[in-house]
């Protein structure tokens, strides 16, 4: 049986100094657990000093977005190779990205796409809206989601 995975997406939230010092007291406090894999998803600026805390840590350090794109003129973007070298981990297709970035299930398959060249692990999120669940379409988003988001996946 897969171990469970607990993540943690700390959106916009703690500047590289209150990261650190977040950082430092998860480190005791998951220190000796073994019965579950602990991912820690803080913003971008915070990834290469909390990759160095993390290094002989058990917990896992992910990205909170990557650029469908390998390389170029992308201003503000991260691609999956320049993430690889701090995080094991990418989340993708998360709701606040779909609704206001307007990131469509082809997209976020071009992501994941992207994640997997590299051996990044892409956490996909899925989930409907508040109307979609209200007028029982829920399950058709999240089955649409999963087969667009995995569609062409190549997992080893």
């Amino acid at each position: 049986m897969r171990k469970p995975l607990i993540a943690g997406n700390w959106k916009m939230h703690k500047t590289e100094a209150e990261a650190i010092s977040l950082v430092r007291k998860l480190i005791q406090g998951v220190k000796s657990q073994t019965s579950i894999d602990v991912l820690l998803c803080p913003p971008f600026t915070s990834l290469s000093q909390l990759h160095k805390l993390l290094v002989s840590s058990p917990i896992l350090l992910g990205a909170q977005n990557i650029s469908e794109q390998k390389a170029g003129a992308y201003t503000g973007e991260i691609s999956a190779e320049m993430t690889v070298e701090f995080c094991s981990h990418v989340l993708l297709g998360h709701s606040e990205r779909r609704a206001i970035f307007h990131e469509s299930d082809e997209l976020i398959n071009q992501k994941i796409q992207s994640a997997l060249s590299v051996d990044l692990i892409p956490v996909l999120c899925v989930g409907e809206l508040l109307e979609e669940r209200e007028s029982g379409e829920a399950a058709n988003v999240i089955s649409r989601q999963l087969q667009a988001g995995l569609k062409f996946c190549v997992y080893h």
